[in-house]
């Protein structure tokens, strides 16, 4: 019987997946599609999703995906710079989520179980069974990653409060038949409230528009290579003659977010805890350090030496982040209305934006660079994780009995590292209490 079973294999849950597997639980990832997708899907990584990738080994196999590093990001297609962040990686790398996943699930020791949608759930005091693809599975616990229309949240009936979608936006996969002279096919940050286009490998384009013709159609109205080519003409001018449309969809702005991210024995984590409009890559990033967030401390949980609160601060430390975005992509969304008014607020708001204390915030927060949590002092710069979700204790002598939770590395300027990269002490008395308040009671040493 495996320790936790994680419903959806997006990024959030197979991060969640290899977190729970380094630290040496046993896990099997449930996922309702029968094969991995092909979209490509969000397109950006930020900073800080960067740094944890790089430092669990992850990044080199999706280096080879690579489109563009991005010199910062945006906020409603107003350009933020991100090349004074205190961050190895300053910029955003232009990569199909497809290639993220792909990365992150070739390093599962368990394969993923495909077609074997959850149907049902239920949980008592020593566990939770699922039922998927008509079997049933049981474990201690159950990590919901299964997406903003989460079958787990719908049959536990989570309270997910927010509002439905006000503003219409399309996103396609497509070829181009046809290119004005002189156009580079290149990676931009987006300028145009009104959309933008990207290159994708294999000939693809990468197209996302919101304009009037968005807002009159109805939400399951097709999307037509007409509409598509009436926006791309809008949007950049003549010239530009859609070919094969591979995908496209409509969203929305919708906002909403679970009260609570326990209930009982089950966890939930990215889009199914929280939706939002997916403006730069907020929801895969999001969802990413969810699953950074959870995996040590649902580990140290199920191994038995977390101390009180541990696994509960994983809400309290991820639901005000995640609120956070919400506030911000609604933001967002209203500067990116095809509408007079919100053109003079937008222009407003981009003279506030030049500000360099506002720019340096808003480039802290979407890059993620700037997330903290109470009780932390910030990030840890330079110290990659371990190989077993051990944290590090740099440049001080462990005392006896965390050696199980704690690895030691020699270096300047004492720390001690969660194994999310988070800073918990840096010198001076009290490394003791910061163990046991983060690892819990030493074990007992003999001889």
């Amino acid at each position: 019987m495996p320790d936790v079973l994680i419903a959806g294999a997006g990024p959030t849950g197979l991060l969640t997946a290899f977190e729970l597997e380094r630290a040496g639980l046993d896990v099997l990832v449930l996922e309702r599609d029968a094969r991995p997708t092909t979209q490509s899907k969000a397109l950006g990584l930020q900073p800080r999703s960067v740094e944890v990738l790089a430092d669990r080994g992850l990044l080199a196999a999706i280096e080879p995906h690579i489109e563009a590093r991005l010199p910062g990001g945006h906020f409603s297609n107003i350009p933020i710079d991100y090349t004074d962040l205190p961050s190895r990686f300053p910029y955003q790398l232009g990569v199909e989520q497809v290639h993220v996943a792909a990365a992150i699930e070739a390093r599962l020791r368990t394969p993923v179980l495909r077609d074997a949608a959850v149907t049902a759930v239920v949980q008592d005091d020593e566990g939770v069974t699922v039922t998927a693809g008509g079997q049933e599975y049981r474990a201690g616990w159950l990590v919901a990653a299964d997406g903003g229309h989460s079958t787990v949240r719908t049959l536990l009936g989570a309270a997910f409060p927010g509002r439905s979608a006000r503003i219409s936006l399309v996103v396609a996969d497509l070829t181009l038949t046809g290119k004005p002279d002189g156009y580079a096919d290149e990676w931009r940050l987006p300028s145009q409230a009104s959309g933008f286009l990207l290159p994708l490998a294999g000939g693809r384009h990468r197209l996302v528009v919101v304009g009037e013709e968005q807002q009159r159609l109805g939400r399951d109205e097709p999307v037509t290579a007409g509409e598509l080519q009436r926006a791309l003409t809008a949007l950049h001018g003549p010239g530009f003659e859609v070919g094969e449309v591979l995908w496209a969809s409509r969203f929305g702005d919708a906002s909403r977010q679970l009260e609570r991210y326990r209930h009982g024995r089950v966890l939930f984590a990215g889009d199914a805890a929280h939706i939002h409009l997916p403006v730069g890559g907020q929801g895969l990033n999001l969802g990413l350090q969810d699953a950074v967030n959870l995996g040590w401390k649902l580990a140290a949980h199920v191994r038995g030496h977390a101390p009180g609160g541990l696994l509960d601060s994983y809400h309290d430390e991820r639901h005000p982040v995640a609120a956070r975005v919400l506030v911000s992509t609604r933001a967002q969304a209203v500067l990116g209305v095809p509408d007079p008014d919100a053109v003079a607020v937008r222009e407003i708001v981009t003279g506030l934006i030049a500000v360099q204390e506002a720019h340096r915030t808003l480039a802290a927060e979407i890059s993620g660079i700037g997330v903290t949590y109470p009780g932390v002092s910030g990030r840890a710069v330079d110290v990659p994780s371990t190989s077993d979700g051990r944290a590090v204790l740099v440049g001080a002598e462990l005392p006896p009995g965390w050696a199980d939770r704690v690895e030691t590395r020699p270096g300047a300027g004492p720390q001690l590292v969660r194994p999310d990269g988070y800073v918990v002490w840096n010198g001076g008395p009290g490394l003791e209490n910061a163990l046991a308040t983060w690892f819990g009671e030493p074990a007992v040493v003999l001889g």
